[in-house]
């Protein structure tokens, strides 16, 4: 069987890339996969699959005539939050495929938020008439459910993603802590200085090394530089692009503070003691989710001393979660591994 994979793929972000090497991970062996990609040939190379050029239309319909499958390959694909246009190609796509009849996939989909009353519309048809449906939190279960639509719900499969050990990370110092910042209108330059100077007092207290790892060299990389520069002795700059090596990061990792949603799956999945900085939602569900302590970015303490204080307490006497509820959090994210074997038979 051959499936198309539609996701935000090839833009160099660590997490919509883990959720992709999880989703090949996951596909039964009958199933011939071609991925839609904004980087067809670095895609094509780093998974050794095919892959076409997600904005070539000509190409992309030729694909989808080829094709048995369609699937939305994880992630808040369907949001009107950032942009209004990203949900209607995701939805002209899944359209598309089901006009020629393939078989589609909405996958561990992280619905919302929709503020339009056009995306809603839009999407309640689209996800309406998908052969399968699962999503990967309460907040999108809720949409799903408002309209009355069958699905399964289960974590994030990255929880489930395979973790390759990064040797020349495991031999840097201990402890270690890593941090995982992206750009955001939020995180002004006034609370990112804050954040850098707790930072600085933070590791001065514990002797720790900071794994600075932007997920997205084009919205992180700049943050990470900076931050690495003023604390150079005491820190390294991790630039990995392989979902499995970059989840493999967190293997030796003591405490992971982090902004990105991926980078607090993959730190609590390999045993990290986690602090959230959230600017979306669906931060904000994984805290409440795993009982992870942090702020909201606008949230964010005006003392430095303040914040370091609490991660000082968090890095001390803070838990991570247990290896018993680790693996319940991997297998229950297998729920969509199975998903995917039952409608792709």
């Amino acid at each position: 069987m051959r499936a198309i994979l539609s996701g935000y793929y090839g833009f160099g972000n660590g997490g919509d890339e883990a959720l992709l090497a999880t989703l090949l991970q996951m596909l039964p062996e009958h199933v011939s996969p071609l991925v839609l990609s904004a980087n067809p040939r670095q895609t094509a190379r780093q998974y050794q699959v095919e892959a076409c050029d997600r904005n070539h239309s000509i190409r992309v319909f030729q694909a989808m005539r080829q094709a048995q499958a369609f699937i939305w390959g994880g992630g808040s694909l369907i949001q009107d939050a950032t942009s209004a246009l990203s949900p209607v190609y995701y939805m002209g796509l899944m359209g598309l495929a089901q006009g020629l009849g393939l078989k589609t996939i909405a996958w561990a989909q992280g619905i919302g938020p929709l503020k339009r009353k056009s995306t809603q519309i839009l999407a309640r048809r689209a996800f309406r008439n998908c052969s399968v449906v699962s999503v990967r939190d309460q907040a999108s279960a809720q949409y799903i459910k408002d309209w009355g639509i069958p699905y399964e719900i289960a974590p994030d499969p990255v929880w489930n993603l395979a973790a390759k050990p990064v040797g020349w990370v495991d031999k840097l110092p201990s402890p270690k802590v890593a941090l995982v910042l992206r750009s955001h209108p939020q995180l002004t330059p006034t609370r990112l200085q804050k954040l850098t100077t707790a930072l600085l007092k933070f590791q001065a207290q514990t002797q720790t090394h900071i794994l600075i790892v932007p997920f997205q060299a084009t919205q992180d990389l700049e943050i990470a530089q900076s931050i690495h520069d003023q604390i150079a002795d005491h820190s390294s700059l991790i630039r990995l692009t392989h979902p499995n090596d970059l989840k493999g990061v967190f293997q030796t990792v003591d405490m992971t503070i982090a902004m990105r949603l991926h980078g607090l799956i993959m730190a609590a999945a390999e045993g990290n003691r986690c602090f959230a900085l959230s600017y979306d939602p669906k931060v904000l569900q994984f805290m409440q989710a795993q009982h992870c302590p942090g702020w909201d970015l606008d949230q964010i303490p005006d003392d430095p001393e303040v914040i370091c204080q609490s991660w000082l307490e968090h890095f001390h006497k803070g838990a991570a979660l247990s290896r018993d509820e680790i693996c319940d959090r991997i297998e229950q994210a297998k729920i969509h591994q199975q998903v995917l074997r039952e409608a792709l038979l």
